[in-house]
């Protein structure tokens, strides 16, 4: 009779937030290592704080990006692995953030589940952490959510929402990109983020288990070959841009690939002519395109097909531009030039690309 005078409990219902304060405990340290000058990443206020002047800014203009990683999280619930997932994450965000010349500040993340299990919420929040000092910003927040009827069984999702800052006058892209300017590729680690959906047919059409060998990758199982997470481009475009002074424009290639991410940055009437033969091309593009049978329109369209991040920049500082970023650690093609383009495609290609196995 006591019990039933007690009524329902939240715990009944499905959501246990002792196993929330679980995970806060266990993130905590996490969090602490992504410190740096303007916030001192401790969680636990009902809001995150960022001191722009301890950062160094003087005439600051804020940009913010958000982002998730699609179904590529279907893939880390699937093999069990969540320790990179979080890097995903923050790439998708501060990737998109310094083709505005603007250095990441703070990052939050959203974590929506339907049975909350603070171990693998931590190991999510492990790879975000890692991302975070990749990018050299600071986590300062975020939100967990135990949604008991909306997440079936282990499956859980992700967002991001990264701030940054530069300073006024020098956002990108420069408004004198020109015809002839040339166009540098910076080569990807893999699928990134994007494309997932189509990913997940083709190995469904093969048959094979994510634990099985990759086919292209030896020494690896297909799932860890598959989730190799999202190149952070930030560390070694901002030093591009602060070396040189020459950089014109970035174009972070995402979902719509070459055709609908270099455009985005480009002033109307010019467009992109590329050559495709300079495209070196990873081994788990061309086996996801032999394997789906996948036309080449439809490949750069849906992935990076090798090329992860675009540079626009004049022919004379061409040279420089791309002994920065091999200095970073980049590996640099140059792909192509700026051309007019008063009508669609703005990007048209020469040569094909090496899709063969």
């Amino acid at each position: 009779m006591a019990e039933k005078e007690r009524g329902l409990t939240y715990a009944q219902a499905g959501v246990d937030i002792d196993a929330g304060n679980r995970m806060v405990d266990l993130i905590k340290p996490l969090v602490r290592a992504t410190a740096r000058p303007g916030a001192d990443a401790e969680i636990g206020g009902f809001g995150g704080l960022f001191d722009l002047k301890r950062a160094g800014f003087k005439d600051p203009v804020l940009v913010a990006a958000n982002d998730g990683v699609g179904t590529k999280v279907k893939i880390a619930i699937e093999t069990g692995r969540h320790d990179t997932i979080g890097i995903d994450l923050v790439a998708m965000s501060v990737n998109d953030l310094v083709v505005q010349g603007a250095e990441p500040l703070f990052f939050l993340d959203y974590y929506a589940c339907g049975k909350l299990e603070p171990e693998v919420g931590a190991a999510v929040v492990a790879g975000i952490s890692i991302g975070c000092r990749e990018a050299g910003c600071a986590l300062i927040g975020g939100e967990t959510a135990e949604m008991p009827g909306l997440y079936a069984g282990d499956d859980y999702d992700l967002a991001g929402f990264a701030v940054g800052a530069v300073e006024r006058g020098e956002v990108l892209p420069r408004g004198d990109i020109a015809e002839g300017d040339i166009i540098l590729g910076l080569a990807s680690s893999g699928v990134h983020s994007n494309g997932f959906s189509l990913v997940r047919k083709v190995v469904a059409k093969t048959g094979l288990a994510w634990t099985v060998p990759a086919p292209f990758a030896p020494g690896q199982t297909l799932g860890d070959a598959i989730l190799a997470p999202t190149r952070i481009y930030v560390k070694s475009c901002l030093a591009a841009i602060r070396e040189t002074k020459a950089v014109k424009g970035f174009a972070h290639i995402t979902g719509g690939g070459f055709p609908d991410n270099i455009p985005r940055v480009l002033p109307k009437g010019l467009g992109a002519r590329i050559d495709l033969t300079k495209v070196v091309v990873p081994p788990v593009f061309k086996w996801l395109a032999a394997e789906g049978g996948i036309a080449q329109n439809e490949m750069l369209r849906t992935f990076n097909c090798g090329i992860g991040m675009i540079v626009v920049v004049a022919p004379k500082d061409a040279s420089a531009v791309a002994d920065a970023f091999t200095r970073s650690g980049e590996k640099v093609s140059t792909l192509g030039s700026v051309i007019r383009a008063a009508d669609e495609p703005r990007v048209v290609y020469d040569g094909t690309l090496d899709l063969a196995g």
